[in-house]
């Protein structure tokens, strides 16, 4: 008796997912419990585990496109010993000694074909009288074996008078192409649901909001001076290293706190405003951008933020993030300095009404109290939907930020 292993429900907004790979082959023994094949939603991938032990009996292809509920796979009883029988539980037959005996015989045969003169070829003695009388080889008829040309051939041969030669009809002459060096191959590869939902997500964004960007720069030397003088420490207490993203989030949602505008959306004819900050942190992913939210992000410590965000960080790079991970958030922060990126303008994250980006830290020279000073400065970007945010409270917001950065002890002591 063998039972039907079908796509489970995911998620109340999911209604269909894509099979990105089976892990085990048709045929295979499966235990109980053990994945045996990968499937992709438009938010997350996750595994699909057997049902029971048997022998796997494969329904659907990788590639393919699943409603819920629809059947993947089949699971018959059996046992391992039946791993590698095909359908009918027959071992198949090999095929591989009549390949061989194949190989062989051409192989032979291709040696016995019997060395032949090419037509126009010259006997050493005919090929000097051909030089001396200036007639290329090549329009002689050979009357030797194999049609060889011979020494009797070669003094016969006469020049043919230039007005006996046929004219040749003259073409157009047509530039020719240029001539490409190296392979110029391409291939073709299907959609992923999730880089389909990204897309289908950046573009309605663009059409759909009023999206603008400001920009402002931040001196990164006062957070590296902390860190350098307070990360062993930090390390040794929380178990936990002091990166940049902890102290950004911190800067931001104290922020959000003060332009609470920043931290709203629209829904329909309505503004929801929050009174809680969930930050989504932008993340790359094995297949893809995705962006794992840190809850409750304002009442987090520094070491807890960092804690989370190397929590989420960690199954996003492993494919292990679950839908309720990434559902929500009020705010997202991306990093695009991780990749050396200088200035950039982020695309808002909806139905989200802003988006911080983060960018590399360059040492340039600045004035600062009337000197010219070598520091190490961070351009930050705020995208951001005009609809619900004005001018003034996006630049005041950024200015924040950027004041929270240049002296954290604020963050710390909250003013």
């Amino acid at each position: 008796m063998s039972l039907e292993i079908k796509v489970p429900s995911v998620g109340e907004s999911i209604t269909e997912v894509t099979l990105a790979q089976w892990l085990k082959q048709d045929g295979d023994y499966v235990e109980m419990d053990e994945n045996i094949a990968e499937l992709e939603s438009d938010k997350a991938t996750f595994e699909l585990p057997a049902e029971k032990a048997g022998i796997l009996r494969i329904v659907a292809q990788e590639g393919d496109t699943l409603e819920i509920g629809a059947v993947v796979c089949t699971i018959e009883e059996g046992d391992a010993a039946a791993k590698g029988t095909d359908k009918n539980g027959e071992t198949p037959k090999s095929e591989s000694a009549p390949e061989v005996a194949k190989v062989e015989s051409d192989v032979e045969s291709e040696d016995e074909k019997p060395e032949s003169y090419a037509s126009g070829t010259a006997s050493p003695a005919a090929a000097k009288i051909l030089r001396e009388k200036g007639i290329d080889p090549a329009t002689i008829k050979g009357t030797g074996k194999e049609g060889r040309i011979t020494k009797e051939d070669a003094e016969k041969a006469q020049v043919t008078p230039a007005s006996e030669k046929p004219v040749a009809k003259s073409a157009p002459v047509t530039p020719s192409a240029p001539v490409s060096v190296g392979g110029r191959n391409e291939r073709r590869e299907k959609m992923s649901s999730l880089r389909k939902t990204i897309a289908k997500r950046l573009v309605t964004v663009k059409n759909e909001t009023a999206m603008l960007t400001t920009f402002n720069e931040v001196n990164m030397q006062p957070i590296m001076d902390l860190r350098s003088k307070y990360k062993d420490t930090f390390k040794e207490k929380h178990g936990i290293g002091l990166g940049f993203m902890s102290f950004f989030t911190k800067a931001v949602t104290t922020a959000l706190k003060e332009w609470p505008s920043v931290n709203a959306r629209i829904e329909e004819n309505e503004i929801v405003f929050s009174d809680f900050v969930d930050v989504s942190i932008a993340v790359s992913a094995p297949k893809g951008l995705v962006v794992p939210i840190i809850r409750n992000a304002d009442s987090l410590a520094l070491h807890q933020i960092e804690k989370t965000i190397a929590e989420l960080a960690g199954k996003a790079r492993d494919n292990k993030l679950s839908i309720d991970e990434m559902t929500g958030g009020t705010f997202t922060i991306t990093n695009g300095g991780v990749f050396g990126s200088m200035m950039s303008t982020p695309i808002i994250n909806a139905p989200q009404s802003a988006i911080l980006g983060m960018h590399n830290i360059i040492q340039r020279p600045i004035a600062e109290n009337g000197q010219v000073v070598i520091r190490p400065m961070m351009y930050i970007a705020l995208s951001y939907d005009h609809r619900v945010i004005d001018g003034r409270e996006s630049v005041s917001f950024l200015v924040r930020v950027k004041q929270l950065l240049e002296d954290p002890a604020r963050l710390l002591l909250e003013v």
